[in-house]
């Protein structure tokens, strides 16, 4: 696996959140300046994201700017002094059925903000822009595994769009603008620090309060279920990529696993059967996800090293950890963030 070159200047957005704080441990533990944006969305609670990035406001090669990429001209008015070499875009607003609610603002947030960031990056002159994709654009392919090859995409979901459209955004700036743009499509990422949204937080929760699992269909759907450090591994390898100019490249397990199998597996992870609850279909999911992946392995050197019984035997111990902090150790967390003001702007 190629790792990113130590001692550069990262901008990257999302930084809060799942996938973000985990990057940024892996560039400060490597030598880099992390400049860390997050307008911290209230779709949970903030004092979740706190607590990812508690230990990063210990660093000092670590900033946090707090601002919302969507309002034009934020990143001007913000002090972001001295060359970046790679932004590393992350945040978005998530989730397939929120989006059906409010395309319009997944438009704002995933469309006009990515917009925002590459408009700073050819001002500023940034030359590298690694975006965080999903697998969500290739919509109810049967074609599977899906490639990247693939160019018959038709997302099911505003939020799928949205998703696609960032990416051509993408295209349209590497060409005119000489910028080097790797999206990487993400497949079902999971682990410590997961969303409590997303449905192996979501169902290990009520499994473990002895509340009812939801589950939608028949449990036949599939997902490729990929665990957060390899996903990191993907992202880092992209960033160390000075010389690919623009490409879209898949970050998958390589294995589709059934709903049901997945329960079974956290089932045995917990040490405790679950209740299931069957609901109707939800519009916008799509049956399977399967990622090829020869891509990534071939431009990247990724491969996937944690598999789904691993990653979720690591995923209870870290909410076991989670679960003995009681609401004052949170608070205390944010009292505390909330003080160290040089870290911090809004």
């Amino acid at each position: 696996m190629a790792q990113a070159e130590t001692a550069g200047r990262a901008l990257v957005t999302g930084a809060a959140g799942f996938i973000g704080s985990h990057l940024v441990d892996r560039l400060l533990a490597s030598g880099w300046s992390v400049t860390a944006i997050d307008n911290f969305d209230p779709f949970y609670d903030r004092a979740i994201k706190e607590a990812n990035i508690f230990e990063h406001r210990l660093n000092s090669r670590f900033r946090l700017l707090e601002l919302d990429v969507r309002q034009p001209g934020a990143l001007e008015e913000a002090d972001l002094a001295g060359d970046f070499d790679v932004i590393v875009h992350l945040a978005a607003r998530a989730g397939v059925r929120p989006s059906i609610a409010d395309p319009a603002g997944y438009y704002e947030t995933n469309v006009r903000g990515t917009q925002n960031l590459l408009e700073f990056a050819r001002r500023r002159g940034i030359r590298r822009f690694v975006f965080a994709s999903s697998s969500s654009v290739y919509g109810a392919n049967p074609r599977a595994p899906w490639s990247e090859q693939d160019l018959e995409l038709k997302p099911v979901s505003p939020y799928a769009a949205s998703k696609l459209s960032a990416e051509l955004l993408g295209h349209v700036y590497s060409h005119l603008h000489g910028i080097s743009f790797i999206a990487l499509r993400f497949f079902t990422v999971y682990g410590p620090r997961q969303r409590p949204d997303l449905a192996i937080h979501k169902f290990a929760r009520a499994i473990l309060a002895g509340h009812p699992v939801p589950v939608y269909g028949d449990g036949s759907t599939s997902r490729d279920y990929t665990y957060i450090s390899d996903i990191i591994d993907g992202v880092v390898a992209a960033i160390a990529r000075r010389d690919l100019q623009y490409e879209v490249i898949n970050l998958g397990n390589s294995h589709a696993v059934n709903l049901l199998e997945m329960i079974h597996e956290l089932e045995n992870a917990l040490g405790i059967r679950a209740r299931l609850e069957w609901r109707p279909e939800q519009p916008g999911d799509v049956r399977h996800t399967w990622a090829d992946i020869s891509k990534a392995a071939s431009l990247l050197g990724y491969q996937p090293r944690v598999a789904l019984r691993e990653g979720l035997r690591r995923f209870v111990q870290w909410l076991a950890w989670q679960q003995a902090l009681d609401l004052e150790h949170l608070n205390k967390a944010l009292t505390l963030s909330t003080t160290m003001a040089p870290s911090s702007m809004t």
